[in-house]
């Protein structure tokens, strides 16, 4: 009998072929559909793990209160530190940017690229970053909040500014108590990193005042005024732009940016605030890549916190950022952590039932 090799090979190949095919179909249908199944019920699983994430501070009635958020902590007397992050999409995910009690985010190119400045004071993240440069507009917000400032370097209105001491200030350019580190595995110049722990290691060494001056917010017990969800959308430029995504069964805030979830690298987890403040701050270009944003005075600004949307005004007064609603009265923040993000006048926060 005539044996015809070359058919029986590919006989041979096309039932390996279907082998192959059908271990690929059972493990995409056995743990494929997992994964699926994780990423639609992140919210869920999110959720689940709530009270780890945003009110994992023990509320215990011995401990100082943390002025920012209204929760009580060990740290809560101590200053806090304002830390320069990146907003950069080969950035993300940062590291520490869930474990603020505030963040405060506004352009550095006007119509352009944001940046934050992350506010830390009760968690102690192991590891913050990616760290960016300081910009003048960022040294008078965190002069708000008594708070010691973090950065690498900086444009010559922020240097300047911090050559008169205006500010107790942490610059990894010198590198005091070797405060900063690069990683070598990320790109420059978003590979910069520190730690609270550090931080506050140096600022003992160089004599900073250690306790807040900050006279602190007004806060309200968390209670969901509506069942309706919803996003609000905060019109930065891709891939800046902003989405919060109100959740109602956890009366928070979730947060996007360009199209995908604002992930904290250290948790893994996204970033779920309890109060979001949108203030409107006129922003212009004053050379090359710097710009100047009006954050000194006073201006309109809207309030989300349980649900609710109020209406009102922003004003600095003696430092402070006060936040008052359309009678005149201080707006009371949700006990938990605040995210504040500044917009021109002319720009347009929408509203999307969900």
């Amino acid at each position: 009998m005539k044996i015809n090799l070359k058919k029986d090979n590919k006989l041979k190949l096309t039932v390996i072929f279907l082998v192959v095919l059908a271990v690929l179909v059972f493990y995409f249908f056995i743990f494929g559909n997992k994964i699926i199944i994780e990423n639609k019920d992140s919210d869920l699983s999110l959720n689940n793990n709530f009270s780890e994430l945003n009110n994992k501070i023990p509320e215990d009635e011995s401990l100082p209160e943390n002025k920012i958020t209204g929760q009580r902590c060990e740290n809560g007397e101590k200053r806090p530190f304002a830390v320069m992050l990146a907003a950069d999409k080969v950035a993300r995910p940062l590291s520490g940017v869930s474990q603020a009690d505030l963040v405060f985010e506004m352009p550095v190119i006007t119509d352009g690229i944001t940046r934050y400045m992350a506010i830390f004071q009760c968690e102690e993240p192991k590891e913050i970053g990616s760290i960016r440069s300081a910009r003048h507009d960022f040294i008078t917000v965190a002069q708000g909040f008594d708070a010691i400032y973090a950065h690498w370097g900086g444009s010559i209105f922020a240097l300047d500014k911090l050559k008169e001491g205006v500010i107790d200030n942490i610059d990894a350019l010198k590198n005091p108590n070797n405060t900063f580190y690069r990683k070598s595995n990320i790109k420059a110049p978003h590979n910069g990193f520190t730690s609270f722990g550090k931080m506050k290691s140096t600022a003992e060494k160089l004599g900073f005042r250690l306790k807040t001056k900050f006279e602190g917010y007004l806060h309200i017990k968390g209670k969901s005024a509506t069942k309706r969800d919803y996003e609000i959308n905060i019109p930065y430029p891709y891939p800046y732009n902003v989405k919060f995504r109100y959740n109602s069964s956890l009366n928070s805030y979730l947060r996007s940016i360009g199209g995908f979830k604002e992930v904290d690298k250290n948790t893994n987890r996204q970033v779920v605030v309890k109060n979001l403040v949108v203030m409107e701050a006129m922003s212009r270009q004053i050379k090359d890549q710097y710009n100047d944003v009006d954050i000194e005075n006073s201006g309109k600004v809207v309030v989300y916190r349980n649900g609710e949307i109020i209406r009102g005004k922003w004003e600095r007064k003696s430092g402070k950022y006060y936040f008052f609603n359309n009678d005149g009265n201080e707006i009371e923040f949700v006990f938990g952590k605040i995210w504040i993000s500044v917009i021109q006048p002319n720009q347009s926060v929408t509203i999307k039932n969900i």
